[in-house]
């Protein structure tokens, strides 16, 4: 299908405007405009549910050109997606392809787009975008079908998790030990790496009450918005702490585990999405390159007694990681299951398992 050339833009809160042409859904739509360094892995992308309330910036030239999967897995966990649909409200891209060319290519992207009713945007000077974010911050904007006045809704003031958790557990049969994975928005990714190590896996609601539940570890999945909003998740973890069960936390993971933990978190100028992101180490001083997909981080000042920051961000210093000296817990701010990215902090699983 090719575009209809029909004339949409991006306006942003501080009334800067781009122009571009449509594809995807044909329907207006808001939210905070982030951008995404990837070079490829816009299925990943699109399904992660940390993207939630997002309008999606991709920095890449070109997008669309090797399709989209078909999405009609019978095994979730083995599909080409990180959850079972489209998470941003609205992506923007520089130049599309409407035709693609790949040998697990089903769709083209505007046909998966239009299926989850998500509106798109190319011809963007994104590159002119971008460096805009960086000096002003990620802000709100919304993509226009038509000339609108609705008042721009910041979509981190509500409770962005409770949207994309799970509905009710779900029970994933392995061996020892056993996991309790709360669902804060968790990739497909994190389910697959516990499952291949062997773990059984109880994955949760982000509110649910695991505690009465039989396990040996617990795992805090990625997820959208201000971690402040997941007070009841938090509540949770204080009490885990104090039975000194392995705990990781992964992304929102990291943020929530500080939290319960005594410390605090604040928004970051504009993020860290992509799979480029450099991390180093504090205590062997080796530096990973890490995927990424977050707006907030923890406030390594604030971390109280007994913890200590575990990664920092080689770009901007800030914290990626944080673990307790003498417990087992530990959190990283990035995505050690990749998908899209690097496999190099795989083995972070493996650690995380080790303690039980």
């Amino acid at each position: 299908m090719q575009s209809n050339g029909s004339s949409q833009r991006l306006i942003l809160e501080d009334g800067m405007a781009f122009e571009g042409r449509a594809f995807g859904h044909p329907e207006s739509t808001q939210g905070e405009v982030v951008f995404n360094t990837g070079m490829v892995g816009y299925t990943e992308a699109l399904t992660d549910p940390s993207y939630k309330g997002q309008i999606l910036v991709l920095t890449t030239p070109l997008v669309g050109n090797y399709g989209v999967p078909r999405d009609e897995s019978p095994d979730l966990l083995q599909s080409a997606f990180e959850s079972q649909r489209i998470h941003i409200r609205g992506l923007v891209v520089s130049d599309y392809s409407f035709d693609f060319s790949h040998w697990e290519g089903a769709q083209t992207l505007d046909a998966w787009l239009r299926k989850h009713r998500v509106p798109a945007l190319s011809g963007i000077d994104t590159r002119r975008l971008t460096k805009h974010i960086r000096q002003r911050g990620s802000m709100l904007g919304r993509i226009e079908v038509s000339i609108r006045e609705d008042p721009l809704i910041d979509p981190n003031r509500d409770d962005l998790v409770a949207t994309v958790t799970v509905p009710e557990p779900i029970f994933y049969q392995g061996g020892r030990p056993k996991v309790i994975l709360i669902d804060c928005g968790c990739k497909h990714g994190i389910v697959r790496h516990l499952l291949m190590r062997g773990a059984t896996v109880l994955r949760v609601p982000y509110d649910y009450d695991f505690l009465e539940e039989d396990f040996h570890a617990v795992l805090i999945s990625n997820g959208p918005g201000d971690p402040k909003q997941c007070r009841t998740t938090v509540a949770h973890l204080q009490t885990a702490m104090k039975r000194d069960v392995p705990i990781f936390g992964i992304c929102l993971g990291n943020q929530l585990l500080a939290l319960a933990a005594g410390a605090d978190t604040f928004k970051l100028k504009f993020g860290h999405r992509g799979h480029n992101q450099p991390c180093l180490d504090l205590k062997t001083g080796r530096c990973y390159i890490t995927s990424q997909n977050h707006g907030y981080a923890v406030k390594n000042e604030t971390l109280p007694g007994g913890w200590e920051p575990w990664f920092v961000n080689a770009n901007d210093g800030t914290n990626e990681g944080i673990r307790h000296v003498s417990k087992p817990f530990m959190g990283v701010q990035f995505h050690p299951e990749a998908c899209p990215g690097p496999l190099d902090t795989t083995h972070l699983f493996d650690e995380f398992l080790q303690l039980v």
